[in-house]
């Protein structure tokens, strides 16, 4: 099985997109994309340094097309699940199908926008947490009055607050711990957010979201997202919610992803994915930076992919798990029975609770393909709706 993945803020690098410039149509889509996101993407892209891209009006959307220019030459029709960190999930998002790259590229224009005026709202910042016990790094972060912005995995938590809550961390660090204060304008994925995720909330609302057509994972618990609108809303909370990257690795994991490619500008995730899965191997991984990375991308879709070059099941009419845990099927719900959009088919029994399962369109239940107690992954398939697909 094969995963895309998408890179979040941090990852960029100055001049990352010049290359991409020299294959027809490039720079006309970047102009274009400029105009919806109200900066320059092609000069931030190639000629502006490190001080102008570490912007995070600027930043933000400048990873997100850079993301999608490069998928557009990727046989994606072969890929199985796509995932972003941060606002990269805006990017997978889009390779997933729920919005069109338009809508993606302009709300990374507003979310930079709006998260760049909160954090000049008040002077905060983060700082990466490395080693430790988590759970004795966690109630560090709390005692502090700070926040677990990203749990990245791999040893990784990031702190976010009040500049001397930071400062009296780093004075003050969990046993075995080291504190990296990093170079970012504020606290992302806080509460101090709140005013950027209301301004984002009031654009996203005007959107109207397809159902994903690959499994789509979210930042907010990990899970498989079904359905479009309930992606958007995600996407808009995760302004103000942490980031559960060690979540979406655990996801990867149990999917049994063997392929991975990350998009450009690669490296951090790819860091992340070896850290934390080297126990049992990991899976393969090309990180795609420039054009001339394309041909072992797309030899690592081709052996991954397990399509054989031929066009995938169309995912978007299969339900599938939210959640790992255990399948309880809602009772009397047969095979041929009509079901409507938005009902609930089941729950998955998890250690936090049950989970709702939901038909994400209407038409025939025409296949169980969990039953009652089976144990079942996040983005695994529990239902076929509508015919064979």
């Amino acid at each position: 099985m094969l995963a895309v993945l998408s890179p979040g803020q941090g990852s960029q690098k100055p001049g990352f997109l010049t290359p991409w410039l020299d294959l027809p149509g490039t720079e006309a889509r970047l102009r274009w994309w400029s105009a919806l996101a109200g900066v320059d993407l092609v000069h931030l892209g190639t000629e502006a340094d490190a001080d102008e891209i570490k912007d995070t009006a600027r930043t933000q959307p400048l990873l997100v097309a850079a993301a999608l220019l490069a998928a557009e030459h990727l046989p994606m029709y072969d890929v199985a699940v796509t995932a972003g960190h941060s606002v990269g999930e805006l990017g997978a998002a889009a390779l997933a199908g729920v919005l069109p790259a338009e809508a993606a590229i302009t709300l990374a224009g507003v979310r930079g926008r709006e998260m760049a005026a909160a954090c000049a709202l008040e002077p905060t910042g983060m700082a990466a947490v490395l080693g430790g016990d988590p759970d004795e790094v966690l109630a560090a972060i709390t005692a502090h009055g700070l926040h677990p912005a990203n749990r990245n995995g791999a040893g990784q938590i990031v702190a976010a607050g009040a500049l001397d809550a930071l400062d009296k961390l780093a004075a003050e660090p969990p046993a075995k711990a080291r504190i990296t204060r990093l170079k970012v304008a504020g606290a992302f994925h806080t509460p101090y957010m709140a005013p950027a995720e209301a301004a984002l909330a009031g654009v996203a609302a005007g959107i109207t979201p397809a159902e994903p057509a690959r499994i789509l994972l979210s930042n907010l618990d990990g899970s498989a997202v079904n359905h479009g609108r309930e992606m958007v809303q995600r996407l808009v909370r995760q302004v103000t919610a942490p980031v559960r990257w060690d979540l979406c690795m655990r996801t990867l994991a149990d999917l049994g992803v063997t392929g991975v490619v990350e998009l450009p500008p690669a490296g951090t995730l790819a860091g992340l994915l070896k850290r934390e899965l080297k126990a049992t191997g990991g899976p393969e991984i090309v990180t795609l930076n420039t054009p001339d990375d394309l041909p072992a991308a797309r030899d690592l879709i081709a052996r991954h992919s397990g399509l054989r070059g031929h066009e995938p099941v169309v995912q978007f009419r299969v339900v599938v798990s939210p959640a790992a845990g255990t399948f309880e099927p809602t009772a009397d719900l047969a095979e041929g029975a009509d079901l409507r959009t938005g009902q609930v088919i089941g729950h998955i029994a998890t250690r936090q609770g049950l989970v709702e399962v939901t038909a994400h369109d209407s038409g025939l239940l025409t296949e169980w393909l969990a039953h009652h107690d089976d144990p079942v992954a996040p983005g695994q398939p529990l239902a076929r709706i509508g015919g064979q697909v």
